[in-house]
C-alpha cells in the first residue's frame, strides 16, 4: 500500500465551480484522454468549455458507472482529480461529440455538489505541479524501456498522432516519465489513483521501477 500525504496547499478556484467528469480512469498532468460524449449531462458541459477556452475536471470514480442507468449506485469519486483541457473537438453527429483532452494540473476537491440534471460540480484546491527532477542514473533503464517502446511504434509505421505518449516528450524528466508508465502500465484503478497523488516525482519513478521489474519490462533492446 502506497502510503500518499496531502500534497502542499496551494490556491483555491473559488468561482464559477468547476464541472466533473467522473470516470474509470486516472488521467495523469501531461497525458492523453479521447472521450466519446453522448450524454446530455456531459454534451452541454463540454461544449460550454470548448466554446469558452475553460477545462474540466476528471475524478476516477470509487462507486457508481460513468454511463448513468436507473438504479444504479450514487456516483462517488477519489477527492484528488486533473484538470482536463480539450486539445481536439469533433461534432460528428447530432448527440455525439469526440475530443481528446490534456491533463493539467491537479487539484482537490473542497466541496461538491450534484446539480439537477444529473452535473457534478466542484470547488476545487490547485495543487502544486511536479518539481523539475532530473532521472538518477540508477533509474535510467525506465527511461530506456519507454524509448524501445516508441521506437516499436515507429517501425510498425503508426503515425506519432495515434501513440499514448504526446509530444513535447520530456524524458530526462522523473514526474514526465513516471506519469507515462503510470499511463501505459495494467495498473488497478487505486493503484493508478495513488500513484497521481503522489508529490514526490522521484519516489514515483522509483515505485515505477519496481513495477516494470514486476511486469518484466526494462531497457534492453530485443
Amino acid at each position: 500500500m502506497i502510503a500518499a500525504g496531502p500534497p502542499p496547499r496551494s490556491n483555491v478556484l473559488t468561482r464559477p465551480p468547476l464541472p466533473l467528469f467522473p470516470l474509470s480512469t486516472v488521467l495523469y498532468p501531461g497525458g492523453l484522454l479521447p472521450l466519446r460524449i453522448f450524454e446530455v449531462r456531459y454534451l452541454d458541459m463540454i461544449g460550454q468549455c470548448h466554446r469558452n477556452g475553460t477545462p474540466f475536471g476528471v475524478v476516477a470514480l470509487q462507486q457508481g458507472r460513468e454511463v448513468r442507468r436507473a438504479g444504479a449506485a450514487v456516483e462517488k469519486f477519489h477527492a484528488v482529480g486533473t484538470l482536463a483541457r480539450i486539445v481536439q473537438y469533433e461534432a460528428t453527429q447530432p448527440g455525439l461529440l469526440t475530443i481528446a483532452c490534456e491533463g493539467a494540473q491537479r487539484f482537490r476537491i473542497q466541496d461538491h455538489r450534484q446539480l439537477p440534471h444529473g452535473l457534478w460540480t466542484a470547488d476545487t484546491e490547485l495543487l502544486p505541479g511536479d518539481q523539475a527532477v532530473a532521472i538518477p542514473e540508477d533509474l535510467q533503464h525506465v527511461g530506456d524501456a519507454l524509448e524501445h517502446l516508441l521506437q516499436g511504434f515507429a517501425e510498425q509505421g503508426l503515425p506519432e498522432a495515434q501513440w499514448p505518449v504526446a509530444k513535447p516528450w520530456q524524458r530526462d524528466d522523473c514526474g514526465w516519465l513516471a506519469n507515462r508508465w503510470c499511463e501505459l502500465l495494467p495498473l488497478p484503478l487505486p493503484l493508478k489513483q495513488q500513484m497521481m497523488e503522489l508529490d514526490n516525482p522521484l519516489v514515483r519513478l522509483e515505485l515505477v521501477g519496481d513495477l516494470l521489474a514486476q511486469h518484466s519490462i526494462d531497457g534492453t533492446a530485443g
